[in-house]
């Protein structure tokens, strides 16, 4: 099984307003995966798509080797879920959640379990209901790793979450994948965060998946050049010129993807100089896709 989740030519209406259409997505087996977008792009749409929670229109979707949403039962017990809003019973207790859960996974590490209750300090007799949104999320997070699922499903599992919390989430969940080769399929809109562990980044927007590729491709192949001489139309660059604006006189400054540093070699050949190369972080880079892609095609 070489991708955990396959998307293929996915169709999906949500009223009259959004829609997911002809999506393509592949994410590798024992990735880090993250999906970026900002709110209302689409990611929990798909990850409920993914799992079944939601029945498409059209297109083919296989999680684990099995097609969704036919064999959804079987594949949900392999996977571990942490949804944006949490949906545990308020009266049931630290300890019943735990049980009740238990039951339902024939995989349940009981060990586990017990030593991420300890970590996470939290109060086994407390109801669910009156926790903080922080021990919530720590308790989402203790459920979904102690099922020892094959892939973990996070939608958005640290937004609104203090600093330590979300250190203390996330330590958790890199300490699993570092023992089990767990894939993960993580949605945020909180870039930096995803910057500093994914190796997989895919940047959804309005229904639509933007780029797809392996995070350091992703770093290291968006720029922001400054540009001399240049033709009003350039003749097939070798990478994707994403933006190109004017700065003074002959300058130009161009926004580009899949950049090599060997293609400068090309603005040579169209008799223009290449004056500066700009590496833009993750944040940077993400934010100048989404805008180019936003921004009207003359």
């Amino acid at each position: 099984m070489s991708n955990a989740i396959e998307i293929h030519q996915l169709h999906y209406r949500a009223g009259r307003t959004f829609e997911i259409k002809d999506l393509d997505l592949s994410v590798p087996a024992g990735a880090i995966y993250g999906f970026l977008g900002p709110n209302g792009s689409g990611k929990t749409t798909t990850i409920r798509l993914a799992l079944g929670l939601l029945r498409p229109l059209a297109g083919r979707i296989t999680v684990l080797g099995d097609t969704i949403p036919e064999n959804a039962p079987h594949v949900l017990a392999r996977v571990g879920f942490v949804p944006e809003q949490p949906h545990l019973d308020p009266v049931l207790t630290v300890r019943e959640t735990l049980r009740f859960q238990a039951a339902f996974y024939p995989a349940w590490d009981w060990p586990w379990a017990e030593r991420l209750l300890r970590q996470f300090e939290l109060q086994e007799q407390q109801p669910f209901g009156r926790l903080s949104k922080g021990q919530k999320g720590k308790l989402m997070m203790l459920l979904a790793l102690a099922q020892r699922p094959e892939l973990l499903v996070l939608d958005e599992p640290t937004d609104g979450l203090d600093p330590v919390v979300r250190r203390d989430v996330l330590s958790a969940l890199l300490d699993y994948v570092s023992q089990r080769r767990a894939t993960v399929f993580i949605s945020s809109h909180l870039v930096h965060e995803l910057e500093r562990f994914c190796d997989w980044i895919g940047v959804m927007d309005n229904g639509r998946l933007i780029t797809a590729v392996p995070m350091e491709r992703f770093k290291n192949g968006v720029k922001r050049l400054r540009i001399s001489d240049a033709p009003p139309t350039p003749d097939s660059p070798p990478f994707v010129l994403l933006a190109r604006e004017p700065a003074n006189g002959t300058t130009e400054t161009w926004l580009v993807r899949d950049w090599e540093p060997q293609m400068t070699r090309y603005f040579e050949s169209i008799g223009a100089v290449v004056n500066d190369v700009i590496d833009l972080d993750l944040e940077e880079g993400f934010v100048e896709l989404l805008r180019t892609f936003r921004s009207p095609r003359s």
